[in-house]
């Protein structure tokens, strides 16, 4: 008898419940929305039977108007006003379970800023409650005929999951996500009392940080695995360089800590279908490429020639990203010569400097304040070099995109960067394996040393075309990333019991 319930349980489809805060194409504000619009659509062509659960944000809801509620859904003892809206497979590719509630769906904008930029004062009342009804969903307490096998949460929105599992003692594994350690949602200590936690949580071993409680430690302490974006990523987080005064937890916890790194949409940035690009091309016919750059050249008001090499930059303008590199050596670069075009927004100072640097140089430097989707798929596919000089990057997406694209990327060694860009030099060419061009410390000259290998290799046409094919066959699709974290996954499994 137990035999044949064993070998039943094996041949089910892992059930996997998949909680984040935002997800592409409904909401997103970074790599963690590409990541809940990837990552489960590949992991249920593999097989998985995947629900996502997110917050219904008043901008989410407004993507589709095929939101139903839940009828069946029993929200936990105190909320009785939230409901379960579902949509359909048929949508996204899995179902999606969105959260309904006060501090979600009566407001607009910003998940987690409200217009002046600052924090919305309700984010651990809003986030906790999102944590709470995932551990409710995972104990199969919600009226629902479906009970995952495993939970996998995903940075400090969703921390508080694996708590509130273990204060309900609902026994289902937990993997944790740290997609970026920057971020820990950093609160009062007297919000544990408002959310009705225990006040044993405000200790270093549990929930407290300098003083403070860090859903973000709910994850990392609770969980019963971590994972993060990366390899490098997941090294570069145990140091107090990149620590962000946690890296003795995870050092305490390495064992159980992976690195794996994120995957892209291979048919949404595909150059031989991409419906935001004046022409198209392929690894065997580059012909399309310079299409798209005079386009670009045009369509950003810089001089259309053939002759100089185009490096485009898009990026949030901040610190991290190290657009102030590129900025302090614009003299130099632009006396190479070189033509430079940026896509972004940030914080008003790197804002303002862009703003001077195209107004300095007309002609030789545009940029735009903001998003816009359509340009920057034209400027990964118009570039002819890509910069992403990031003092850290847990993984990074656009260097992916950059690969797909043809257009090498130029980046600083780290994280996810350090793991997907091979840095062109004697060897990497004569062996075939040369994708970008890699450089360190994040300085400045070490940047611009960096470009001018880059140009030397792009005036050898066959040495530049061969990087370029190498980047082109390069595979970071959700696939390869969804087996590592079905690995995961099943290695979490609780043993069956026998009948």
């Amino acid at each position: 008898m137990s035999r044949s319930k064993s070998s039943a349980r094996t041949k089910a489809p892992l059930k996997i419940l998949f909680v984040a805060s935002e997800m592409t194409p409904l909401i997103k504000t970074g790599g963690l929305g590409d990541v809940a619009g990837g990552l489960p659509m590949a992991l249920a062509a593999l097989g998985a039977e995947v629900r996502v659960l997110l917050p219904a944000y008043q901008d989410l809801l407004a993507q589709t108007p095929d939101w139903a509620p839940e009828p069946r859904f029993s929200p936990p003892p105190g909320f009785a006003d939230c409901r379960l809206l579902t949509l359909p497979a048929e949508n996204l590719g899995v179902p999606v379970w969105a959260l309904e509630s006060p501090g979600f769906s009566d407001r607009s904008g910003n998940p987690y800023l409200d217009a002046a930029g600052r924090d919305w004062p309700d984010n651990a009342q809003r986030f906790n409650r999102l944590c709470r009804v995932a551990a409710h969903l995972a104990g199969g307490r919600a009226g629902l005929p479906w009970t995952p096998d495993v939970v996998h949460a995903n940075d400090w929105q969703t921390g508080l999951v694996p708590v509130w599992m273990l204060l309900e003692r609902i026994d289902r594994p937990t993997l944790f996500t740290v997609h970026n350690l920057h971020y820990r949602g950093d609160f009062a200590p007297e919000v544990l009392a408002d959310l009705g936690l225990p006040g044993w949580l405000n200790h270093p071993d549990a929930l407290e940080f300098y003083g403070r409680i860090a859903f973000m430690k709910g994850g990392l302490v609770f969980a019963d695995a971590l994972s993060t974006v990366s390899p490098t990523y997941a090294r570069e987080i145990q140091t107090p360089v990149l620590g962000e005064g946690l890296d003795g937890l995870l050092r305490h916890r390495q064992q159980v800590l992976h690195g794996v790194l994120n995957g892209i949409d291979t048919a949404l940035w595909n150059p031989a279908t991409d419906p935001h690009l004046p022409a198209h091309y392929d690894a065997h016919d580059l012909s399309g490429k310079a299409q798209i750059k005079r386009a670009l050249q045009a369509e950003m008001g810089l001089a259309v020639r053939d002759d100089i090499p185009l490096l485009g930059c898009i990026a949030r303008l901040v610190p991290q990203k190290g657009i102030d590199l590129i900025l302090d050596i614009l003299s130099e670069l632009i006396h190479l010569p070189v033509q430079l075009v940026f896509l972004g927004s940030g914080i008003p100072e790197l804002e303002d400097r862009l703003r001077h640097a195209c107004a300095s140089a007309p002609g030789s430097v545009a940029g735009r304040i903001g998003f816009d989707e359509g340009l920057a798929h034209r400027i990964e596919a118009g570039s002819d070099l890509f910069l992403m000089p990031s003092r850290f990057e847990p993984c990074g997406l656009n260097q992916l995109y950059s690969l797909r694209y043809g257009t090498p990327p130029l980046v600083h060694h780290s994280g996810g960067l350090a793991d997907s860009i091979v840095d062109t030099h004697e060897a990497s060419l004569a062996d075939g394996t040369a994708t970008g061009f890699v450089f360190s410390p994040p300085t400045p000259w070490a940047l611009l040393d960096a470009v001018r290998r880059a140009l030397h290799c792009y005036r050898q046409p066959e040495q530049w075309t061969k990087v370029v094919r190498t980047a082109m066959a390069q595979d970071f699709s959700w696939n390869h990333s969804a087996r590592s974290y079905l690995r995961i996954y099943q290695g979490l499994q609780r043993p069956i019991a026998a009948a």
